[in-house]
């Protein structure tokens, strides 16, 4: 049996960005905890944990509580953030912390929904509530409404939770107001293990990087390493292939290095592939030579002239 913890601290009110923060510390953690249990796979079979990856992440998550919440009432990120749940239930003004049937819901009511949305497709083929399935399509339809309501209520309620979250300051979680656990401060008089600033530097950071995702695709690198290439070896680049010409440039394609298969030119005297420019073409409307930075202009066919014996 479980020790319950009582104080005759008093509970403070913790703001709210303080109990966002920890939960996105809970999260982070979840998904670096996953991403090294990964790793060490990373040299077997592809799509070796696919089949079970739900049942995995679902294990990972128990082990976590296991560590954290269960002996001490608190995940890591609240532990950073000095942080722990206290019991709502009790009627007594200073901390209890949490009963073991508490934790096991708590644990339960974050697993289970998961688990059951990332299985969701797989439970409907073992029940047969696909087309085809040994269920009638009537009972089908009855299920899947039911299951869809369900799903939008659950929503619903979230959302109506953290609308409430936001007005009064506890309960960031409808699971937390469910079992009836409120993050209070474990230790009321001292700071945060994490300052603002450090805050202040992952979210600018984390602004940098959506930044740089919407501009990359804009940019067009080819195009661009075609310029930048032409102009540092432009005299270099010149001399080359005046005695490539001489020598035959049309024998290697631009873009592969190989024999040109349907050698077809752009517009400059560098000689491509049919298959390789086209593909190009296709993913990029603009599209330059990676040797001398001209713009593709027209796609033509390289005419050889082949002189015979007379």
């Amino acid at each position: 049996m479980g020790i319950t913890e009582t104080t005759s601290e008093p509970l403070i009110p913790v703001l709210r960005i303080s109990q966002l923060d920890a939960l996105e510390l809970d999260s982070a953690l979840e998904q670096l905890l996953w991403t090294q249990f990964s790793h060490c796979f990373q040299n077997f079979r592809p799509g070796l944990l696919t089949p079970l990856e739900p049942e995995l992440k679902a294990l990972l998550q128990l082990l976590l509580w296991r560590c954290t919440l269960y002996p001490d009432s608190s995940t890591v990120g609240q532990s950073l953030l000095n942080l722990r749940y206290h019991n709502t239930l009790s009627s007594s003004n200073s901390y209890k912390s949490l009963s073991q049937r508490q934790k096991l819901a708590l644990v339960l009511l974050t697993v289970g929904p998961r688990w059951l949305h990332e299985r969701s497709h797989n439970l409907r083929l073992c029940l047969g509530l696909t087309s085809g399935g040994p269920v009638s399509e009537g009972y089908q339809k009855v299920i899947r409404n039911s299951l869809s309501l369900i799903s939008g209520v659950v929503h619903l309620a979230n959302l109506v939770n953290f609308l409430v979250f936001l007005r009064k300051g506890h309960y960031p979680v409808l699971a937390e107001r469910i079992i009836g656990v409120q993050a209070v401060f474990s230790r009321p008089n001292v700071t945060r293990d994490i300052t603002y600033q450090y805050m202040n530097r992952e979210l600018l950071w984390h602004g940098f990087a959506e930044f740089l995702i919407f501009l990359l695709p804009l940019i067009n690198t080819q195009k661009l390493k075609a310029t930048i290439y032409s102009v540092l070896f432009e005299g270099y680049r010149s001399s080359v292939d005046g005695a490539q010409d001489k020598q035959g440039a049309w024998q290697e394609c631009t873009l592969c290095s190989e024999w040109p298969t349907m050698p077809h030119k752009v517009g400059c005297p560098h000689v491509f592939c049919y298959y390789c420019i086209k593909s190009h073409c296709i993913g990029n409307s603009c599209i330059a030579c990676p040797k001398c930075g001209a713009e593709a202009t027209q796609l033509d066919p390289v005419k050889i002239k082949v002189f015979g014996r007379h």
